[in-house]
């Protein structure tokens, strides 16, 4: 089955910590929320039950899942709500024992009778979730989702009709995997930007398209600006400080600036040394995914646990290697970076409950290479392999996240994922591709071993690695 990806759908607004352990089950209890419209009970509702499952329960509170179920049952947008009214919202709920369903009907809701954490896996996928709606005609409602990553969210009897339908891809250039997609750039004659670009054009229009990637990236800007620019210690107990603040004075002075654009001409003026090239680098990283971590606004790229990666390589690019660059060279990166996603998600998974943060990391690291390689020049078979590159040397990548937080070793992970991104794309810019030995789909399928094979504790459970050698008392 040939399955039609939209960038729009690999580069998604929403609010951190996790794509698929906070946004997905926000998205989900969205979701129910029409299902009980469409069957005109939302009205009659007298309580509803929630049923988290796999890796939902066991790092669903230090990925703020139940609060994320909560917001999307009182009918919060993750893309639109603003972030300081969440906390104020929470509280309500917890106080009252009263949520507002849909943002209309009031119904009682006691979180810790209401939001239960079952730590068996439902067969289909490690993140299910199951939302119980009772009437007050003494009948229920129950519907099961899987939140896969990335923020996407489905239902496996859709899944399984849509496999017995074989519904075929409506893009003038449908791409399945990577030899798709080079065979269309050589026979068309054309970049993949642009091979991206006529797809998206058979969805919605050039005006629209246009100001969807420029939101995207303003979106990013903002939240690295926002990163750069706050103090203080993260929530959740680990007690980890922000570091992009510190590193930010340290590289940019003094210095005169009001808003995020001026901000990024600033720096485009400031003379970096060599030295400090990988240092701007990492605070980027840094600045976007304490933001997350903070439940903050940030681009699921392809989710929040590496949102930091692509702002982070884009940023770059911007800032040091091409002063000119503007709103064409911004479109083209996200475009790129947006459909090698799609190709990995189509051939492996970006869900770290599934792959392991090879699926997160060496993805996003994976699309930042490819999207910079373009921009500076590439082939499309050398913009292939850089993409080859970057995740060849994330495989086997675990997620094993301290206390269930996007904190330790995420946010980290960022910083070193954009690095081997970029070096990846010079990697690649100073190869002949007809040298290459591995290509991009055998990467891709390797990842996907990989991760069928990797022991479930290393799989976003906080069952081992890091999330267990290190005591949370001590820190």
């Amino acid at each position: 089955m040939e399955e039609c990806i939209s960038i729009f759908d690999m580069l998604k607004i929403g609010v951190g910590p996790s794509s698929s352990h906070t946004l997905g089950p926000w998205r989900a209890a969205e979701r129910f929320l029409a299902e009980l419209r469409e069957i005109n009970k939302l009205e009659i509702v007298h309580f509803i039950k929630v049923d988290l499952y796999g890796s939902l329960s066991l790092t669903g509170t230090g990925h703020a899942t139940d609060l994320a179920v909560m917001l999307g049952l009182s009918g919060q947008d993750p893309e639109y709500i603003p972030v300081e009214n969440i906390a104020k919202i929470i509280k309500e709920i917890k106080d009252t024992n009263i949520l507002l369903l849909g943002n209309t009907f009031e119904i009682p809701f006691y979180v810790e009778e209401d939001i239960k954490f079952n730590k068996n896996f439902l067969p289909f996928h490690a993140n299910g979730m199951t939302f119980t709606a009772s009437f007050f005609d003494n009948t229920e409602y129950s519907s099961t989702f899987y939140s896969i990553g990335g923020g996407f969210v489905v239902k496996e009897e859709r899944v399984n009709a849509q496999k017995k339908q074989a519904i075929k891809c409506a893009f003038p250039y449908p791409v399945q995997n990577a030899k798709d997609l080079l065979e269309y750039c050589t026979t068309q004659n054309r970049s993949i930007s642009e091979v991206v670009f006529e797809n998206e054009k058979s969805m919605r229009s050039e005006e629209v398209i246009h100001t969807e990637l420029m939101r995207i990236w303003d979106t990013m800007l903002e939240c690295m600006y926002i990163g750069c620019h706050s103090e203080g210690i993260l929530p959740g107990g680990l007690n980890v400080r922000r570091r992009a603040f510190d590193m930010h004075q340290n590289l940019i002075g003094l210095s005169n600036y009001s808003n995020p654009q001026e901000w990024m001409q600033c720096i485009r003026k400031t003379e970096v040394k060599f030295r400090q090239i990988l240092k701007w680098v990492s605070c980027f990283a840094l600045a976007v995914n304490e933001v997350n971590a903070a439940l903050g606004r940030v681009v699921t790229a392809p989710t929040n646990g590496s949102a930091g990666v692509i702002p982070a390589v884009l940023m770059y690019y911007l800032v040091i290697e091409n002063h000119q660059a503007g709103e064409k060279e911004i479109k083209q990166f996200l475009m790129v970076a947006g459909e090698i996603g799609s190709i990995f998600k189509k051939g492996s998974t970006i869900s770290a409950a599934m792959g392991g943060c090879q699926a997160e990391i060496g993805v996003s690291s994976a699309m930042a290479a490819a999207a910079l390689c373009e921009l500076m020049g590439g082939t499309p078979a050398q913009v292939q392999m850089a993409a080859e590159i970057a995740m060849e040397h994330h495989l086997g990548l675990t997620c094993d996240p301290i206390g269930g937080l996007v904190q330790i070793p995420c946010i980290e992970r960022n910083t070193m994922g954009a690095i081997k991104a970029i070096n990846a794309a010079e990697l690649a810019l100073e190869t002949d591709a007809k040298n290459a030995k591995v290509p991009l789909d055998k990467v891709i399928d390797t990842m996907w071993q990989t991760a069928k094979d990797m022991n479930s504790k290393y799989k976003e459970t906080s069952e081992g690695g890091l999330a267990v050698a290190v005591n949370l008392a001590d820190c």
